[in-house]
């Protein structure tokens, strides 16, 4: 099934930012209570950011692994109703150290208690994906007992997997790999029953890809030759962007680049079995920065700015081709914002992939702006705003008297207010998909963003609360996709 073949409309909402009284949203059921929700709205998409074990600042898009679930989206209810955790120990207040501990009992109530189908569902889903899954979870054993230090300073044999080292590690640390297995697991298990019930109500999941890996990863220090890397692991270029309006200096992302060449040789089988987890755990898939597979900025590893990088080629044709045969259809969004060029374009189009139109950036530099509704075309997905946008309402207070009025006149509001004029001219267009963040849904202010690129903490925390949710807002987004042909 290709889920972009009709129009569609939906909420960006992390998982993170469910209700709850843990300190982050998780699988449990606030999250089957928002896809009531969205039912109820008329929406059939609930788009996520990367879902993987992050690092301690929280950023999704800096994962510990591409392929493992991050165990504190795990619910402890749905480990009661399961019969591996007492209810009382579910009513703890879930802390990183105390989901630990919840996670650890639950194992040995697994042990004790789970059916023999269960215990076969373990032992299928280890085998399964046992690819990735022994990498990831001697890494993330190895990390804690280094006290989450990066691979690379961990003792020389462990960094270079001497192997006789490595086996020594698996015997030392049994118990704990047994324990991260085990989470994955259950991770899987929340996440397809979750996946299961969104689909059989019409709502499709939409997962988010970024185009580069953590240095400080799994993935990096058990697949070395796919980087550039120097004889310590160290990278020797690294990702980000050039100078532009925004930052005279560029953007410096760290992230290792890949050796492309030596990936095209093995027939990108990196690249599918990315995909293919992505594509288990989501209908629909957005790939970040998706100019980089025309064309990547590449950095200096030993350079303080991203300002003296160059342009090198990507394989992006070639790679998508070879996806193409794996997976058809291909159900990939192209982030294509920033610096575009007819090049990435083209790529784009080749391949039918939608790209991005972000209304809040549609009303400067005149009638000809490709963000303005006017301009839209069908393969697209439109949004008010992203993750890294101000709200609506912030975006929109913050604008001279002179620019707010030009956005009013444009959009007819009416006395309609904002974000209701963004939010119907996003469902109006003729993108084939309409995306709201919900706090453009619950007309929040910029108090209540998710992430301000460039500020190095306090990202990544905002949540919602159900009261925050007014009788009627259902039924007006239902309405609104009713009018403009998205139910």
């Amino acid at each position: 099934m290709n889920p972009l073949a009709t129009r569609r409309a939906g909420i960006l909402l992390h998982l993170t930012s469910l209700p709850g009284g843990g300190v982050c949203g998780t699988l449990g059921p606030e999250a089957y209570r928002f896809v009531e929700f969205l039912v109820a709205a008329g929406q059939s998409v609930w788009q996520f950011l990367p879902i993987g074990p992050t690092h301690d600042d929280g950023s999704p898009y800096q994962c510990l692994s591409l392929h493992a679930g991050n165990p504190s989206y795990i619910s402890a209810e749905l480990l009661v109703s399961a019969g591996w955790l007492e209810a009382s120990l579910a009513e703890m207040p879930a802390t990183p150290a105390i989901q630990q501990r919840l996670l650890a009992t639950a194992y040995q109530g697994f042990m004790q208690r789970a059916s023999e189908m269960d215990k076969r569902h373990y032992s299928e889903f280890v085998e399964t994906n046992r690819q990735w899954l022994e990498d990831y979870a001697l890494y993330a054993v190895l990390r804690e007992a280094h006290h989450h230090a990066s691979w690379i300073a961990w003792p020389e044999q462990l960094r270079d997997r001497d192997p006789a080292s490595l086996q020594s590690a698996r015997q030392q640390y049994r118990d704990a790999l047994e324990l991260i297995r085990f989470e994955q697991f259950v991770f899987s298990q929340q996440w397809r029953s979750l996946k299961e019930y969104a689909n059989r109500h019409g709502v499709l999941l939409f997962g988010d890809l970024p185009i580069f890996v953590a240095h400080d990863s799994a993935d990096v220090w058990a697949q070395r030759d796919y980087f550039q890397l120097d004889e310590a692991g160290r990278p020797t270029v690294v990702a980000g962007v050039p100078p532009d309006y925004f930052s005279a200096t560029g953007q410096l992302w760290g992230n290792p680049h890949y050796r492309w060449e030596r990936m095209e040789q093995e027939g990108f089988q990196w690249w599918v079995t990315r995909l293919r987890t992505q594509l288990q755990l989501f209908d629909l898939v957005r790939i970040d920065h998706f100019r980089g597979f025309e064309a990547y900025w590449e950095i200096p590893a030993d350079h303080d700015t991203a300002m003296n990088g160059r342009w090198v080629s990507a394989p992006g044709d070639a790679l998508f081709e070879v996806l193409r045969r794996h997976f058809d259809p291909l159900p990939v969004v192209a982030e294509d914002l920033g610096l575009i060029t007819p090049e990435v374009e083209a790529l784009r189009l080749r391949h039918s992939f939608p790209g991005m139109k972000i209304l809040q950036f549609a009303f400067d530099g005149g009638p000809a702006n490709p963000y303005l509704p006017h301009n839209h075309h069908h393969l697209a997905v439109v949004y008010t705003g992203t993750h890294d946008n101000d709200t609506s309402v912030g975006w929109y207070d913050s604008l001279s008297a002179e620019a707010r009025n030009h956005v009013d006149e444009y959009l007819h509001s009416a006395g309609e207010p904002m974000p209701w004029t963004l939010i119907r001219a996003a469902m109006a267009s003729v993108a084939i998909l309409a995306m709201i963040p919900m706090q453009d849904v619950l007309e929040l202010g910029s108090e209540q963003r998710m992430n301000i690129p460039g500020k190095p903490d306090g990202n990544w925390r905002w949540r919602f609360n159900w009261d925050q949710v007014g009788a009627g807002l259902a039924a007006r987004l239902r309405h609104l996709c009713a009018l403009y042909g998205r139910n």
